[in-house]
């Protein structure tokens, strides 16, 4: 079935209307909330939409109304209050880039179901499976800074968060019928810290897909062709991708066109762009080009280990050990601990270290649910 039952949310567009809205939600222990943003319209990325529901209603804050938003950081920093969210990273990351607010006492119903063992992780499947409710996603890549907002907009914009206490509710019962909300509370803690890195960088390549097979003087060329992009990107307001395609990109970097003609056979290379902005494209590639040997950019190496036969029959037995944990508890291997984790371990056993102090430090909850018999096996105990 589709949900219907979503009554029109308050609109919160003014100064007057925040002041008056933080006392009434001051008074409730949960608070379900969601963000809307305009990555995919963009250059610089906003939060255009705040929505948050109680158990009795939902609204919606519009943030590009209100010339200050502080009345809302102590209400969601408020550790007496529950902050439920579901997949929070980007949206914890955006309040603290766009506001400075900090999340505490964050619930995210994303890493409860997957310590649940759910197999499908997003909203809309959750909420199909525990509630039969099918979720609109017409206005999933919608511009949110637009205004107005249209009706179906605003019902859209609240749907995810007007069953989401009832989901946390739900979650949360099952989660301590099994002793794994501790694990969840733990989990979200930790995901409340993080925060949005800079967009500024001098080396884009880094952060380009396949840059790291590329020769020197391909991603020289590669380097010059991705600030091209970012300053045209720039000026038009527009997200990197909407400008040049990474594939695109990519022809071009290995490619290397030296005239006009050549730029004819790249793919994604419109005629109006290339008769636009072809001559600052071959500008950049010759620039690349140029670039003196001993300036010529390499993409860091990772450093490469020598096969430890010793180290690897270690790491056997824990990702076997990790395996079989993670079937009994009907969870992903991976969510259980990491790959890296067992890597710091099986270094550990390898040097021979005894005791606590000597092993990496895992998290509480998994310390409390398996650090003694994981340590036992590393230190030949168990």
């Amino acid at each position: 079935m589709t949900y219907s039952k979503i009554k029109t949310p308050e609109i919160v567009a003014t100064q007057a209307a925040l002041k008056a809205l933080i006392p009434r939600l001051a008074r409730e222990p949960l608070l379900a909330v969601d963000l809307e943003a305009d990555s995919l319209h963009h250059y610089q990325e906003k939060v255009c939409l705040i929505q948050i529901s109680t158990p009795g209603e939902s609204l919606i804050i519009d943030p590009l109304a209100l010339a200050d938003l502080s009345p809302l950081a102590p209400l969601l920093a408020n550790p007496a209050k529950r902050k439920v969210f579901h997949g929070a990273d980007y949206d914890i990351r955006s309040l603290h880039r766009d506001f400075g607010i900090e999340v505490c006492n964050l619930f995210d119903t994303m890493i409860a179901c997957q310590f649940l063992g759910e197999k499908e992780l997003g909203l809309a499947a959750v909420l199909f499976k525990r509630f039969g409710v099918e979720l609109d996603k017409r206005y999933q890549k919608a511009d949110w800074s637009k205004r107005p907002l249209s009706a179906e907009m605003i019902e859209y914009a609240v749907r995810d968060t007007s069953l989401l206490i009832e989901l946390y509710c739900l979650l949360a019962e099952e989660l301590r019928a099994k002793g794994r909300m501790a694990w969840v509370e733990e989990e979200s803690q930790l995901l409340a810290g993080v925060r949005a890195g800079s967009r500024e960088a001098d080396t884009l390549f880094l952060r380009f897909k396949g840059a790291a097979r590329m020769e020197p003087r391909t991603l020289s060329v590669l380097e010059k062709l991705l600030h091209f992009r970012d300053g045209l990107a720039r000026e038009r307001d527009l997200p990197p991708f909407k400008i040049l395609g990474s594939e695109t990109l990519r022809q071009l970097a290995e490619e290397k066109p030296h005239r006009p003609v050549d730029l004819e056979g790249i793919a994604g290379l419109s005629p109006g762009f290339r008769k636009r902005y072809g001559r600052h494209i071959l500008e950049a590639v010759a620039v690349g080009l140029a670039m003196p040997a001993e300036q010529l950019p390499v993409f860091p190496r990772t450093q490469r280990f020598v096969k430890d036969r010793h180290k690897e029959e270690w790491l056997r037995r824990l990702k076997q050990w990790r395996e079989a944990r993670a079937a009994e508890l009907g969870i992903e291997a991976g969510i259980l601990v990491n790959n890296y984790m067992l890597e710091a371990f099986a270094d550990a056993a390898c040097s021979g270290a005894r005791g606590v102090p000597a092993f990496p430090a895992l998290k509480k909850w998994q310390m409390e649910a398996f650090g003694t018999e994981l340590m036992k096996i590393v230190t030949g105990e168990g």
